[in-house]
């Protein structure tokens, strides 16, 4: 419980704060854009760094980057509570992605290499989207009756040096299984160049189905027009679901394509179903939540060593949430909302279409001293 709780209650606060902005979104930028493009910030951050920090989970050890990442994540919360211009947030979001970015897979490398590594993933991706979700909920809340737009940020930034703290009681050494020697650098490579290629769709599908919430979730506040506290309620929905999916499908064992093609179809329906009723959320969230832990669970059979997997997982994760927000974004305003909304259906169907050509299987070289 001393390794496990400093990543539980970090995951937590890492993405209530990255969420508290979420809300607020149109008190500190102007246009759908703008709005899009600070969204997708903090995810352009992850992004960069999710692959060499799971690269350098196998050749260092979990813990540095995880320590590293919530000092990060304290720092980001705080020059965000003192930020006053659209371009300083926006600077400051990617600092804040990459804090999340050497945390996540770091962390989900060392649950996801332990026994009992499902249920203790799904503590992990349930726990994620409880943070988003109260960082959704709180700001809402917090907003009309505190600081204004700052007000969850400034209650997280707070918030996040409790892990950082908790941090300090990690044993030193984790990485990997217990009796499972380090790698050679070119082990890992030979890991990671095969498992991008032979499993290539897999990776597209966590780009466009992970993307895809992070898209409706940047489009919602504009697009409703709504207050705060009513606009983080309606999205909270969606990760209400997700948080119910990973913890029933983290007990149970999905066939990887088949239940990313399910998945895709329904998100397609979720997404058409979003534009006219706030229900489409519910759908969104647990077919997003499905995906997630039947992939954890896949890349957990590969290798006894998850880092350099757990890099490309997040990459691919936080590759989606990056792009498709802006790009929606920059859609809704240039042809509008159905428009946008059409889009991220069709980018769905597309991966029901394309994703039996993913061969799912990956070549493990040989571990050496």
């Amino acid at each position: 419980m001393r390794t496990r709780l400093p990543l539980f209650v970090g995951v937590f606060v890492i993405m209530a704060l990255s969420n508290a902005i979420v809300p607020v979104l149109p008190s500190l930028a102007l246009g759908t854009t703008l709005q899009g493009a600070i969204y997708a910030a903090y995810f352009l951050g992850a992004f960069l760094f999710v692959l060499p920090a799971g690269y350098l989970a196998d050749r260092i050890g979990e813990l540095p980057l995880i320590r590293a990442g919530l000092l990060l994540t304290c720092i980001s919360g705080i020059m965000l509570s003192l930020s006053s211009s659209s371009a300083f947030i926006l600077a400051v979001r990617v600092v804040e992605g990459v804090g999340a970015g050497l945390f996540v897979p770091a962390s989900l490398s060392l649950l996801n290499s332990a026994e009992g590594h499902e249920r203790q993933s799904g503590y992990f991706m349930a726990l994620m989207n409880l943070g988003l979700l109260v960082g959704l909920l709180g700001t809402g809340w917090l907003v009309p009756r505190w600081i204004g737009p700052y007000s969850g940020i400034v209650l997280f930034s707070a918030a996040s040096f409790i892990p950082l703290a908790l941090s300090a009681g990690m044993a030193p050494f984790t990485s990997g299984r217990p009796g499972v020697p380090h790698e050679t650098g070119k082990a890992t490579l030979s890991l990671l160049k095969s498992a991008f290629s032979s499993s290539f769709w897999l990776w597209v599908s966590a780009v466009v189905i992970i993307g895809i919430t992070g898209a409706l979730t940047a489009l919602h506040p504009e697009y409703t027009n709504l207050p705060p506290d009513i606009v983080s309620q309606e999205i909270a929905m969606m990760n209400i679901a997700t948080i119910a999916a990973v913890l029933v499908t983290s007990h149970a064992k999905l066939p990887p394509v088949p239940t990313i093609r399910a998945a895709a179809v329904a998100m397609a329906a979720g997404v058409v179903v979003t534009f006219f009723s706030v229900w489409g959320f519910l759908i969104i969230g647990w077919m997003a939540g499905m995906v997630m832990i039947a992939q954890l669970a896949y890349l957990a059979g590969i290798s006894a060593r998850q880092g350099v997997l757990m890099g490309l997982f997040n990459t691919a994760s936080y590759g989606g949430m990056t792009l498709l927000p802006f790009f929606a974004g920059l859609i809704a305003e240039v042809a509008g909302f159905p428009a946008a909304f059409a889009a991220l259906a069709a980018s769905s169907l597309l991966v029901a279409a394309t994703i039996g050509r993913c061969t799912c299987r990956v070549f493990v070289p040989a571990i050496t001293q």
